[in-house]
């Protein structure tokens, strides 16, 4: 998409065997191999079968739904989690209210993305709450409200 991957994979417009044009509108979810390009609007899950399915949504396009596919390239609108295993390009009109997990993104200027990237290898970690003991030996707030805490005086 944006000349980067030169190595005969091609994601041009040759691969396309799935077109949902632009007066479309699919209510459901959705099962693809190959390529499958969107104008029109899709509101459901979307996912491929196969490790060569490529998504393409356009500048008109729009998904309402969380998309599982190995290659993503969004240049319209998406509201819901990416999930791709191999790569993701966001246009310079993307917009995309989700999370997106990823191994590989790219991104132009004037892409936009409301939510988290989230790298495929990259392993949850847990937050501790405000309520636990600090590291730092300072009082914690049930301490400081009954009057424990190190600042304490009989």
């Amino acid at each position: 998409m944006f000349g980067g991957d030169k190595r005969g994979k091609g994601r041009g417009m040759g691969e396309i065997e799935t077109l949902i044009g632009p007066r479309m509108t699919i209510r459901g979810d959705l099962d693809f191999s190959g390529g499958l390009y969107v104008e029109g609007t899709v509101h459901g899950t979307i996912r491929a079968a196969g490790g060569d399915a490529v998504i393409t949504i356009s500048e008109r396009g729009l998904v309402e739904g969380e998309v599982h596919a190995p290659t993503v390239i969004v240049c319209g609108q998406l509201r819901g989690d990416i999930h791709a295993s191999e790569r993701v390009e966001l246009g310079d009109h993307a917009r995309v209210e989700g999370d997106i997990h990823y191994t590989i993104v790219e991104m132009a200027a004037g892409a936009m993305i409301t939510g988290r990237l989230i790298h495929a290898e990259a392993k949850p970690k847990r937050l501790t709450g405000p309520e636990s003991a600090s590291p730092s030996g300072k009082e914690t707030r049930e301490e400081a409200r009954a009057g424990k805490g190190s600042d304490a005086k009989p």
